[in-house]
């Protein structure tokens, strides 16, 4: 369910390098409120993904049937982010930009809008059907494979290294999924037949091999393309290309005629109609300020950063599941659970390796002037 941690490797390192520097320069004072608003980030990524998935499941368990509707709730609340932009202006100083690189025109930004929205819908739409016909903790457990699904396109479209810790990583991610095809146990949770678990299974595991293809193009355009990477230019791509996925989506709702059963849905919902309007409400703004803490991480630190964030989140809705929905923790989940943590520990500690050889490489040509 999770939509927009980018990775991107060469920006992120020139973006590193940048922050090292300025770091460097700012009085603490300053670093210490660029650590109080990464905190912020941090708490608003853990926090509002967990709830927007609990509540998603929360629609389909109690008489919600639309994946339109769930596919759409990821995505409609995108002003919030216009909002956010607006204020991040104002509170930013204004600065001469020195970058004279010619930026795209409007005919390229329309095509990467449209592209990136409709792989958006696309991976949206199939985390939707996911998390209908599996448990929440199996689909949050198998979606956490979106690291290993990133590092796997970055690696044919922006040449990124396999190291060893990556590679571990990928292999640690890969049995963690795998795990949980054999695990039959949780049909009895969603009561949904063997053939829907594996669509529920084969659904999640597309979305997350979509979340890993966006990423790593959104990675290529960067560098391709806009060639900049500023947070106008990263908010810009956030909000246009939610535009685009909510419009595919609601044309999506009205052309399969799902439109007309909302209604009665709504009439017939279990907890009633107050609690069927607030639980889509209340998930439909969790996404979005997921999407501003996300945002804001990338603007403060760096993408690689947001996206291992998002994947450490991961594993706090199997807890919750077994809370909320009463859905089963047996040692195959338990296991899976263990090496999806492992994995993620294991690409967080190349991200760190990957920043200390920036910042060395950064303050030695420095220190080689100095002594010239």
């Amino acid at each position: 369910m999770d939509r927009s941690q980018e990775l991107y490797a060469n920006g992120d390192q020139n973006l590193e390098a940048n922050l090292i520097d300025h770091d460097e320069s700012v009085p603490q004072t300053t670093n210490y409120k660029r650590w109080l608003r990464l905190s912020i980030y941090v708490f608003l990524v853990l926090t509002c993904q967990p709830i927007a998935t609990i509540l998603g499941r929360l629609y389909y368990e109690n008489g919600g049937k639309s994946t339109y509707v769930v596919t759409l709730l990821q995505l409609i609340g995108f002003p919030v982010l216009i909002l956010f932009r607006f204020f991040s202006q104002i509170r930013q100083p204004k600065s001469i930009d020195t970058d004279f690189r010619q930026s795209p025109s409007f005919t390229t930004l329309v095509k990467v809008y449209m592209c990136t929205g409709l792989l958006v819908s696309a991976y949206a739409y199939l985390s939707a059907i996911g998390l209908l016909f599996l448990p929440v903790s199996t689909f949050s457990l198998i979606l956490a494979s979106q690291l290993a699904f990133t590092a796997f396109f970055s690696y044919f479209l922006n040449s990124q290294k396999f190291t060893p810790f990556i590679v571990n990583s990928l292999f640690l991610l890969t049995v963690s999924s795998a795990l949980l095809v054999v695990n039959t146990e949780s049909e009895n949770t969603t009561n949904v037949s063997r053939a829907k678990y594996v669509i529920g299974f084969i659904c999640t595991i597309g979305a997350s091999a979509g979340i890993g293809l966006v990423l790593s193009l959104i990675q290529l355009l960067f560098r391709e393309v806009f060639r900049k990477h500023t947070s106008s230019a990263v908010m810009d791509l956030a909000i246009y290309q939610s535009l685009v996925a909510s419009c595919v989506v609601l044309i999506g709702l009205f052309a399969s005629g799902e439109w007309k059963t909302l209604p009665s849905e709504m009439r017939n919902y279990k907890l009633g109609k107050v609690s069927y309007v607030l639980t889509l409400a209340s998930a439909a703004i969790s996404w979005q300020v997921y999407t501003v803490g996300l945002v804001g991480l990338i603007f403060e630190s760096s993408s690689v950063f947001s996206n291992s964030i998002t994947a450490v989140g991961l594993p706090i809705v199997p807890v919750v599941a077994v809370i909320v929905f009463h859905d089963k923790m047996d040692a195959s989940k338990i296991f899976s659970i263990i090496l999806a943590i492992w994995g993620f520990l294991s690409f967080v500690y190349q991200h760190y390796l990957d920043e200390k050889k920036i910042k060395t490489c950064s303050t030695n040509p420095v220190e080689e002037d100095t002594q010239t």
